[in-house]
């Protein structure tokens, strides 16, 4: 089975969410219609990173690292706010 690890911005662009799923189109709509995670209840969200992997075990890793590093989520953050 493959999982995708993503990175969620709202709409105003101020708040990012990290996850990882098996399935991001339903994910995202879940997050949209206030069904998804708690913090991302009431807004609209875009997806601005995804990276795709083999395991479960590997794609939870690669998520709690990107959740942790600040910097790395500002960088993704301001590389999609340039375009």
């Amino acid at each position: 089975m493959i999982y995708y690890v993503y990175m969620l911005i709202n709409d105003n662009h101020r708040y990012t969410y990290v996850g990882y799923t098996t399935d991001l189109d339903k994910r995202l709509k879940l997050h949209n219609n206030s069904k998804g995670a708690k913090f991302t209840k009431g807004n609209n969200w875009s997806i601005i990173y995804k990276k795709r992997y083999n395991t479960k075990s590997i794609a939870m890793k690669n998520e709690y690292i990107l959740k942790k590093n600040r910097k790395l989520r500002k960088f993704i953050k301001e590389k999609f706010l340039k375009h």
